[in-house]
């Protein structure tokens, strides 16, 4: 099982949902896990009689809310994901066959103390996640204090247009942070039409690519291949035109 972080102040709440879609769509077992603050898959992912920590199943996916820590998931669920001791973890897999449950798990991360919570210095791949304006972008840098050392992440900036001068200024924030920031740097562009889709499909309860921009789904095809090198890129991009 693969573990992906989405750190990070800006809201990310339908970036995962709909990256986790191309996920499910490639016949992946996938669980998105809402660690943040704001709550908001909560209030977007239709679920029945909701408690204060609660798993529910929308279009195939698995999101979890509510949770504090990976062991609060693992008693939910009755199974033991994250151990060192093979004795332990042999154990638990005979005692619950679903350790097998899930092959990737998306995690949204808006505070310092979920990096500590959830393990995230160990996940597979850790995404920075921010936009421009200084309530995200100073957020967003705050959680880099919970990161080890040499910690190694990707960012993902959402944008209404790219302008050197603010990756300039990112670069300022984040220096005094031992982060090795991969080589590359992913963005989205900000279109007022994209978030009027996001509402739309709240309301009629699905998960739907057509009528996004092309340049938000040809940005979701660049992340989704980035976490699954084996996939061709051109063919993600046909997988978002057909829906």
């Amino acid at each position: 099982m693969r573990r992906i972080g989405f750190i990070g102040g800006f809201d990310k709440s339908n970036f995962i949902i709909y990256l986790a879609k191309i996920f499910e769509q490639m016949n992946y077992r996938v669980i998105v896990i809402d660690t943040s603050s704001m709550q908001k898959i909560k209030y977007v992912v239709p679920s029945i009689n909701p408690t204060k920590a609660y798993i529910t199943n929308f279009e195939n996916i698995d999101f979890a809310v509510g949770f504090e820590s990976w062991e609060e998931i693992e008693k939910y669920l009755g199974v033991k994901f994250d151990t060192n001791d093979e004795k332990e973890f042999e154990e638990a897999k005979e005692k619950n066959s679903k350790n097998d449950l899930y092959d990737i798990m998306f995690v949204n991360i808006d505070e310092r103390e979920k990096v500590e919570s959830f393990n995230v210095n160990n996940f597979d791949i850790n995404y920075f996640v921010t936009s421009f304006d200084m309530y995200s972008l100073r957020k967003s840098v705050s959680i880099l204090k919970a990161f080890n050392n040499d910690a190694k992440l990707t960012r993902i900036i959402f944008a209404y247009e790219y302008l050197k001068e603010d990756e300039e200024y990112l670069n300022l924030l984040t220096m005094e942070y031992n982060i090795d920031w991969n080589d590359y740097t992913m963005y989205f562009k900000i279109l007022g039409e994209d978030n009027k889709v996001f509402e739309d499909n709240q309301r009629l309860e699905k998960i739907r690519y057509r009528r996004l921009s092309q340049t938000y789904k040809d940005s979701l095809a660049y992340v989704a291949q980035d976490i699954d090198k084996k996939q061709n890129l051109g063919n993600l991009k046909k997988k978002l035109m057909r829906d």
